[in-house]
């Protein structure tokens, strides 16, 4: 059999109507938003099936989109498909980490809620900001980045020719127009609600670390690849403050998927909406075989790669 990992998508890959099918057709993944619901004091079936202005407000958004993967990944479950290793994207870390056996999906839940929150409310609204860099050398973008004056710095590696910079926003305007100078094909400027992985963001990091230590926090099942090292995570010590860390750290994700890759991983299964992870693993190495699980329809595919 090949090795699979299961990878999840982060913020940014939300849309109306996503996982409503799981819902309808699945005892398992309805249970998941309606105890959501219940949890959390929120209506995840109108905040994620109907269109509405909070979908995209980051203090919904990470409890939306760890709700309807949630209850994507208990139907997978159900019919006993199991990976070998997993990942995720910024708060699709924590869906990996329900994966990899190391949170209880009630405690992710309710953590990806206030971590949503506590971004949200980090830094006053027009301070900081994000941009996306297309077309330009990860050496050149650091070195612009470390030369500017103010806080910048790069908050994802996606894929190659494909990073994000985040911090204070005249930090951002300023490295943004050295890039373009300097030769990027695109620079970008992102419509997000705050300066994300960025150090701006440490005492968010730090207030969610303390509700870290209120929950349970098991070895890992099977090795998932961290965000902030983009190294495997196999035993529970520093799981707590790797995911503190992560709020404020890059998201080294181009470097997670080449670890796995070097493991010896050969299908990728990204579970969520959208096809962003798809696409940026492709653009990592082609010669990978990717699919999508965001439709019910599309758990065909599984079973094929699973024989």
């Amino acid at each position: 059999m090949k090795k699979i990992a299961f990878v999840f998508p982060g913020q940014g890959a939300q849309y109306a109507g996503m996982g409503k099918d799981f819902y309808e057709q699945f005892p398992e993944s309805g249970e998941v938003f309606d105890r959501a619901s219940k949890l959390l004091g929120l209506d995840m079936k109108k905040l994620c099936f109907e269109e509405n202005d909070r979908l995209d407000l980051t203090e919904y958004t990470q409890a939306a989109m760890i709700t309807t993967i949630g209850a994507m990944l208990r139907r997978i479950e159900t019919l006993g498909f199991r990976p070998q290793v997993t990942a995720g994207l910024s708060l699709g870390e924590y869906a990996a980490l329900v994966t990899a056996g190391v949170l209880d999906l009630y405690d992710a839940i309710r953590l990806v809620r206030l971590r949503g929150q506590l971004m949200q409310e980090a830094v006053p609204q027009g301070i900081g900001s994000m941009a996306a860099v297309l077309g330009m050398e990860q050496a050149v973008v650091e070195q612009v980045c470390e030369e500017t004056s103010g806080v910048v710095t790069i908050a994802n590696y996606n894929c190659p020719g494909q990073l994000v910079i985040s911090g204070e926003s005249f930090a951002v305007q300023a490295a943004s127009a050295c890039l373009k100078e300097r030769g990027a094909k695109r620079v970008v400027p992102l419509n997000v609600s705050g300066p994300f992985h960025s150090p701006l963001l440490k005492p968010a990091g730090e207030k969610l670390l303390a509700a870290l230590g209120e929950v349970e926090i098991h070895a890992p099942q099977i090795p998932y690849a961290a965000n902030v090292t983009a190294k495997y995570v196999t035993q529970a010590d520093g799981i707590r403050d790797l995911l503190a860390r992560q709020i404020s750290s890059s998201v080294r994700w181009q470097q997670c998927v080449e670890c796995m890759i070097a493991d010896g991983v050969e299908v990728f299964v990204e579970i969520g909406p959208g096809k962003t992870i798809s696409s940026f693993v492709k653009k990592i190495d082609r010669t990978k075989e990717v699919i999508g699980i965001d439709k019910v329809q599309d758990l065909e595919k599984l079973s094929a790669i699973m024989e």
